[in-house]
């Protein structure tokens, strides 16, 4: 039997392994790379702001994108809880992405505006007086720090390096937009533009 001669031999094993993920790689993720739809942004998408680029590494650096995706699958069940299914060009300035498919808590790819800034501080200051059944943390800690400007022009930079359209205007001021401003202030500026440049009517 030829299987069993595949089977027995590890050598040929790891060779037609390789073949076939291959093979898978270039029909499934090749081809991506060349369609505009997941390449091009979707039509009103903008930078984020240096002020929404810090609440982003506040977001990163808690674990938030742990516990919620941003990612909602075009299923029925997902876009009548979270809206409009989520679409490539809406993460065309990401570095990185945070897709995901594990859901503690729900997910966020279309929480911009569905809350207003004061419910979203006392979410994150005391999660249960707001949602009693939630069994998020409490973030008490963003209401005393301030943001590190320091290191926030190097950032714009280095993403306008990597393509994203930022001017030199933004970059030269990024420092001095986040200067001074408190680490919950970073975080809801980059809750509260989640997801708006799609409409539900797209």
């Amino acid at each position: 039997m030829k299987h069993e001669i595949i089977e027995k031999n590890i050598g040929i094993m790891i060779v037609l392994i390789i073949l076939t993920i291959s093979g898978g790689f270039l029909a499934e993720v090749v081809p991506l790379f060349f369609i505009d739809e997941t390449n091009e942004p979707v039509e009103g998408l903008e930078p984020l702001s240096a002020l929404e680029l810090e609440g982003r590494d506040i977001y990163i650096r808690e674990g938030c994108h742990v516990c919620h995706t941003q990612q909602i699958r075009p299923f029925r069940a997902e876009t009548e809880r979270y809206g409009h299914y989520s679409v490539a060009g809406e993460f065309v300035y990401d570095r990185p992405f945070l897709w995901g498919s594990k859901r503690t808590g729900p997910d966020l790819a279309r929480v911009g505006g569905r809350y207003s800034d004061a419910w979203q501080r006392q979410h994150l200051y005391d999660p249960r007086s707001v949602v009693p059944e939630s069994n998020m943390p409490a973030f008490p800690w963003l209401f005393q720090d301030r943001v590190d400007h320091t290191d926030t022009e190097a950032k714009l930079r280095t993403l306008q390096t990597l393509g994203v359209p930022y001017t030199d205007e933004q970059v030269a001021e990024a420092a001095d937009e986040v200067k001074g401003k408190f680490e919950i202030e970073a975080l809801v500026a980059y809750l509260q533009q989640l997801g708006t440049v799609i409409s539900e009517k797209r």
